[in-house]
């Protein structure tokens, strides 16, 4: 073993994986009831209710207009790309975790940490948005009375955040809380009516939308905004004036504001990954997770571009009210009552939103499958960067011409290649973003600056496609590897890059928080490193730094094989 001098060590500690070979992959102690309808339903009822209740009006008034419908599509083929990688991952590791767990398993300790801090901050972003929906469909119901009290006795003048405090959304969270952790053990019919009236009244709002609705509101001229910015404005004359709300037709603030909307609207499709995080509750989990995220998002997004549609026909899209938009524009075309409608749907749609974080169960722990994942794992070859690094084994043919099986060579140079793919999408978008007006002026510097990051994008993605994969079949894998992958990375770093400086901010607080409690407390009381405490070097283990010898690696194909027979005698247990 080589010597691990303690800022080693402490890389080996960020980049240890969870093993999970040793464990039988469908075997649970949870009671495998739910089926691909089950999932479906889930899916559609976390993901399905803030980007209609909130995001459409807010979005399609400040950032894109009528071409909000265009902003859901790219958010949606940035979201089902997305959902492809979920799905064979879920096939792959059918076990409770969700994103968490396959970044522990594939990536390393603290990119599964980041990843598991964020998935937190989604949860909490998205029951409290869409409370926040409710609160404000209610307070529209009584003639906006709440908004008006909290706004007097509770007024907050700072930037950044609420005029008041909605103190109805947190009773109203803590009140749904309070019933679910109480009982609904049948939490998945629960889902399914939920999601089901959600569904049946956002139907009811496209519907009505069309019959309602006027096309003249996908044209309005920019005069006319000029005008109404100049009234808005007190000013005299509007030939001077710049209008405040783009300058109308379809895309009112042109296709870099659909942009901004789609990166905004992208949020919309967050809650899909919850299905992942059932794979232990599923019976067929291979086949129904994959189905379940696909079928979701394509529900999701159908139901999301119909809304949307329907909402900027029914109203001008300037006039939209950002907090309550439906029961608003229900008001301008005459249909009041159609509010209460609205209501109900918000209503279900918190409750589906809400209901994945506190209706399954954790995993029961079991010391027999710890200690033979314990005596798997000492055998374990890591795949990690550190390795080539010190056995100098990367080559320039190794990397042209690799080994047609994975190695632990290949394996790293994977990872080093999406690695260097992440950081040349950055760069790409980042200058096509900031740097447009120069690539449209034709400067030599930007031109060849992006010339260099096309060419070595493509250059990393074929080089990838040489790799040996994984040799493993499972019921569901992403097509078109690895091109497929490399456009989901472009894209969503692409509308990543089109959020505001703001978002960035409060996201930087709040990645600061969860370093500040993963190196204080975290990474000293990790799962994965007490496992290993019985070897001499605490992180060695998961970091893979143990060489086997020609016997082990002869004899691990047989042990493969037990262990496959093994896990197989234990995928019938159903209820």
């Amino acid at each position: 073993m080589l010597p691990c001098g303690p800022a080693l060590s402490f890389v080996r500690c960020l980049v240890r994986k969870k093993n999970v070979s040793g464990e039988s992959l469908e075997e649970s102690k949870l009671c495998r009831c739910l089926s691909t309808v089950d999932l479906i339903a889930l899916g559609v009822g976390s993901t399905l209710g803030a980007g209609v209740y909130v995001l459409a009006g807010e979005v399609a008034k400040s950032d894109s207009g009528p071409s909000i419908v265009v902003s859901f599509l790219i958010a949606a083929l940035a979201s089902v790309m997305a959902g492809l990688c979920y799905a064979e991952f879920g096939a792959r590791v059918p076990k409770t975790g969700s994103a968490y767990l396959y970044t522990y398993v594939t990536v390393g300790e603290l990119w599964a940490f980041i990843t598991g801090w964020n998935l937190i901050l989604s949860y909490v972003i998205g029951t409290s948005s869409v409370a926040r929906a409710w609160s404000g469909t209610f307070d529209e119901l009584l003639g906006k009375q709440i908004g008006h009290f909290f706004g007097t006795y509770f007024k907050m003048n700072y930037s950044g955040l609420a005029e008041y405090p909605d103190f109805f959304a947190v009773f109203l969270i803590l009140l749904l809380s309070g019933l679910l952790s109480f009982g609904v053990k049948e939490s998945a019919w629960v889902n399914k009516i939920f999601t089901a009236i959600n569904i049946l009244v956002l139907l009811f709002v496209m519907i009505s939308g069309f019959v309602k609705g006027d096309a003249d509101n996908w044209k309005i001229s920019e005069e006319y905004l000029l005008n109404l910015t100049a009234i808005i404005e007190n000013d005299s004359s509007y030939e001077n004036v710049t209008s405040i709300y783009g300058s109308g037709g379809f895309m009112p603030y042109g296709f870099t504001g659909t942009l901004a909307g789609a990166a905004t609207c992208f949020y919309a499709f967050v809650g899909f990954d919850c299905i992942a995080t059932t794979g232990e509750e599923v019976k067929n989990p291979q086949k129904a997770i994959p189905i379940g995220i696909v079928a979701s998002l394509l529900v999701c997004f159908m139901a999301y571009f119909g809304v949307s549609a329907a909402l900027t026909l029914m109203m001008p899209y300037y006039l939209l009210d950002e907090k309550s938009p439906l029961p608003v524009a229900f008001e301008y075309v005459g249909w009041g009552p159609a509010k209460y409608v609205v209501a109900v749907g918000s209503l279900c749609a918190l409750s589906t939103r809400y209901q994945p974080s506190l209706t399954y169960e954790q995993p029961n722990y079991s010391p027999e499958k710890a200690a033979l994942a314990a005596s798997e794992r000492e055998s374990a070859v890591s795949e990690s960067q550190i390795n080539m690094i010190q056995e100098n084994h990367f080559s320039l043919q190794a990397l042209i011409n690799p080994s047609s099986l994975p190695t632990k060579q290949t394996a790293t140079t994977v990872n080093f290649l999406v690695g260097l793919l992440a950081f040349l999408v950055c760069g790409l978008s980042v200058l096509t973003t900031y740097g447009i007006h120069f690539i449209a002026n034709l400067e030599p510097w930007s031109i060849g600056l992006l010339a260099v990051l096309v060419v070595s994008f493509i250059v990393t993605i074929l080089l990838i496609q040489r790799q040996p994969q994984n040799q493993q079949k499972v019921a569901f894998m992403v097509p078109l590897l690895p091109f497929l992958p490399s456009f989901s990375i472009l894209v969503n770093i692409y509308l990543m890059v089109q959020l505001s400086g703001d978002t960035w901010t409060r996201f930087s607080f709040w990645m600061a928080l969860g370093f500040l409690i993963y190196f204080a407390y975290g990474i000293r009381h990790s799962l994965e490193g007490h496992r290993s405490n019985g070897d001499d070097d605490s992180c060695s283990e998961n970091s893979g730094l143990q060489e086997k010898n020609p016997v082990e690696e002869a004899d691990e194909p047989e042990n493969a094989n037990e262990s496959d027979q093994f896990l197989a005698h234990e995928r019938t247990s159903e209820c």
